[in-house]
């Protein structure tokens, strides 16, 4: 009995750990009052044992306290711009260059501030940000004069109030976007203080262009050794494996393909036994699936007329090779309206609607790793041949007559 109890025990455990890293992959930065409390609670319990997983396998730091639980994450591609940050409401709009704007200069404003504060005040505090030259050189202003800009900086403090550095103390709002009203915050400072993950400071980075900036921002200590190099290599996969969709062997350089080779089924069952996701190999990459289906933030299938769209025009694509144009899966989406409009809201059956539709499907592919956007039009990944369908083949039962009759 007590051998039996001992293993229901650690049975336990180990799920509960592993609930814990997958909170903190769905949600690095999870509070004691957000909407994951039980896993905030399941973060604290399992502090050490997530810090050190994380720390020797993929190379980010976790912080907790009784306040916050924030995990560090560098990215495994820095080129990957399909996974914006959207704004909290049931559209869930992407995010604009001008809120990225926005939401930074908000993010330095409260870092000056106190800890409640007006979002009128807040406001005037990011207009006077907003004056440096060097964002009227970049094509920025703001005045908030106008309502799509009161809009912006309303969506920058609902997505604050999603992270738990912001608590709605008094006021709406759509009441200041409609100039009717003002709201009051309190800011949290030491969740406020984690949302940077950067091991440089921002102002120490000298580099101009984006994507020297973003490498030099994210770079690691100098690699003087095998070891540093093989580690560095073992966190870039693990962070990729974790991250993207799929991890292809092409977009890998040859000491990485290399280490993946030997290292495969190594990394592949420290992921799972952490974290619940089975890895898929194939011969042109790796994929960790989630049986629970709850890790990403685009799916596919997923319901409703344009997951449906999404879907046929993946299994349309995969039937291709070579180059598919953007007319080509238009005229693609008129002819499937004809075979599946009733079963599609009336607002993508309109005429002119295709390109909307293309253009939503397409972003979710891509995102998802199953085609590339090219000068020319979409070509298809290799993971996209998991949607192929094939000719459907009949087979013939005992009882079934010559013009397909009868059950099967």
């Amino acid at each position: 009995m007590a051998e039996q109890l001992a293993e229901v025990l650690e049975g336990q455990r180990a799920a509960d750990l592993q609930k814990a890293a997958r909170a903190l992959l769905k949600e690095p930065l999870l509070t004691v009052d957000g909407p994951y409390p039980d896993e905030f609670r399941l973060v604290r319990r399992y502090e050490t044992e997530l810090r050190e997983w994380f720390d020797r396998n993929v190379g980010w730091s976790l912080r907790v306290d009784a306040e916050a639980a924030r995990l560090r994450k560098n990215p495994g591609t820095l080129t990957d711009a399909t996974h914006p940050a959207r704004e909290p409401s049931r559209a869930a709009m992407p995010f604009t260059r001008r809120r990225y704007v926005l939401l930074c200069l908000t993010l330095a404003s409260l870092e000056r501030g106190e800890t409640q504060v007006a979002l009128g005040r807040l406001a005037e505090q990011v207009v006077l940000a907003a004056a440096d030259p060097h964002l009227a050189d970049a094509g920025i202003t703001f005045t908030l004069e106008r309502r799509d800009e009161r809009l912006d900086l309303a969506a920058v403090v609902r997505l604050l109030l999603r992270f738990g550095v912001l608590r709605r103390v008094a006021g709406d709002e759509e009441a200041y976007v409609n100039g009717a009203g003002d709201v009051l915050y309190d800011v949290q400072r030491r969740v406020l203080a984690g949302l940077l993950t950067t091991r440089r400071g921002p102002s120490m980075v000298t580099a101009t262009a984006l994507d020297d900036r973003l490498t030099e921002l994210t770079a690691e200590a100098a690699l003087d050794s095998d070891e540093l190099r093989f580690r560095a290599i073992r966190w870039k996969l693990t962070r990729r494996l974790l991250d993207d969709p799929v991890l292809y062997y092409d977009e890998l350089t040859e000491d990485e393909l290399s280490y993946l080779t030997r290292q495969r089924g190594f990394l592949t069952a420290r992921i799972t036994q952490m974290t619940g996701l089975v890895p898929e190999v194939r011969a042109e990459g790796i994929a960790m699936v989630d049986p629970l289906d709850d890790l990403t933030d685009v799916r596919m299938p997923e319901q409703g007329t344009r997951g449906h769209i999404t879907l046929l025009l993946a299994g349309h694509l995969a039937a291709r090779e070579g180059r598919v144009g953007w007319e080509d899966l238009e005229r693609k989406v008129r002819e499937l309206a004809v075979e599946y409009g009733s079963f599609w809201s009336k607002s993508v059956k309109e005429a002119g609607s295709e390109g909307e539709s293309v253009a939503w499907a397409v972003e979710r592919l891509v995102a998802l790793g199953l085609v590339t956007r090219t000068a020319d039009g979409i070509r298809s990944r290799p993971a996209l041949a998991r949607y192929a369908v094939g000719v459907p083949q009949i087979r013939e039962s005992g009882n079934r007559d010559r013009d397909g009759g009868g059950r099967q």
